[in-house]
């Protein structure tokens, strides 16, 4: 029986990897033309196991991405300054992508056991699945950059780097309580609602998801309406949904900084405390982004007693509701700093 996982095991890998494995590092880097040190900067940035110098682990295709990733840094393309950097972003959201696709490949073969009872059949299978899932993916990338580039092309590289924006995180209220209280197919079921949901409402007001952190979501929007249309929506599907818990969110508007898909800056942490501080089916606004909505339509906003948080004392806020509901005077949660993980 071992005998055969391992073939099953060694056969799924051949098709992964696009070829067998014929190379240590050193053979590799070699026959690329690039550098050991350099290489082995650029493999561990992506997340690639360390590996002993006799071990034959590279194939032809790690050949040829060494050799394709020193083009373009010899042509200009890429900042060898950022190179390292780039790869450290990429690796981490590839190797997320991969888990995920790992676990639906476990889930297809404990439906079909026979699949995997039968290295030749395995082999066919995921043979036909690769080029399938590559395609999907290389669809949403160049659907993303042709949507990015749009912007980044009518944008000064200044603008576009430090720029006014509006950031939130939403949030499932007594997430942690839920967790203690729930099966493994629960908590998968409720996790799956939160992220399809979320990635609805942004998607449908034209935001973008910067990053899923558990039961939290942070999200940035180029205008103030966007940002509050997300907000407000998130919270009113998520209510009207049996199965979801209360959502709760926090918005700020102003300078950030955006590298590498993420956004930084004081306006992220106030958007962060403002969600700390909210009530369950609420959203807390900073007053910058109150103001900016004040004359934009269909929005009540209450102004809220200033508030000190970690990192900011008398922080500004107000509560955010569609004009058309009665707006309640909200008691404040205290600012609890979270127990920090061991």
């Amino acid at each position: 029986m071992t005998e055969e996982v391992d073939a099953a095991q060694r056969r799924v890998e051949q098709v992964l990897l696009g070829g067998d494995r014929l190379y240590t590092r050193q053979e590799a880097c070699d026959k690329a033309g690039v550098p050991l040190s350099r290489a082995e900067s650029l493999w561990r940035a992506l997340g690639f196991a360390s590996v002993p110098d006799e071990a034959v682990v590279f194939t032809d295709a790690d050949v040829e991405a060494l050799r394709t990733t020193d083009a373009l840094m010899s042509a200009g393309v890429l900042d060898p300054n950022l190179t390292i950097a780039t790869a450290r972003v990429l690796g981490q959201h590839l190797s997320r992508l991969a888990e995920w696709q790992v676990d639906l490949l476990r889930d297809v073969l404990k439906a079909n056991p026979e699949l995997g009872a039968d290295e030749r059949q395995l082999g066919r299978f995921v043979e036909g699945l690769v080029p399938a899932l590559e395609r999907i993916q290389n669809h949403a990338w160049r659907r993303h950059l042709a949507a990015y580039a749009g912007r980044a092309l009518a944008t000064s590289g200044e603008e576009l780097e430090s720029h006014s924006e509006v950031v939130g995180f939403a949030d499932m209220v007594g997430f942690t309580t839920f967790t203690r209280r729930s099966n493994e197919d629960q908590l998968v079921s409720v996790v799956d609602k939160f992220d399809a949901l979320t990635a609805e409402v942004v998607a449908e007001n034209r935001g973008r998801i910067v990053k899923m952190l558990g039961d939290e979501v942070m999200f940035v929007a180029d205008t103030p309406r966007q940002g509050a249309e997300i907000a407000l929506t998130m919270l009113e599907r998520a209510e009207a949904d049996p199965d979801l818990p209360s959502l709760r969110a926090g918005m700020a508007y102003g300078y950030v900084v955006s590298r590498f898909g993420d956004v930084y800056g004081s306006v992220v942490n106030i958007a962060a405390r403002l969600t700390s501080v909210a009530r369950p089916g609420t959203v807390m606004v900073s007053r910058e982004l109150a103001d900016e909505l004040s004359d934009l339509g269909p929005y009540a906003l209450r102004h809220r007693r200033p508030v000190s948080v970690r990192g900011f004392s008398r922080l500004r806020l107000s509560v955010l509701r569609r004009s058309d509901e009665e707006v309640p005077s909200i008691p404040l949660v205290p600012d609890v700093p979270r127990r920090r993980r061991r």
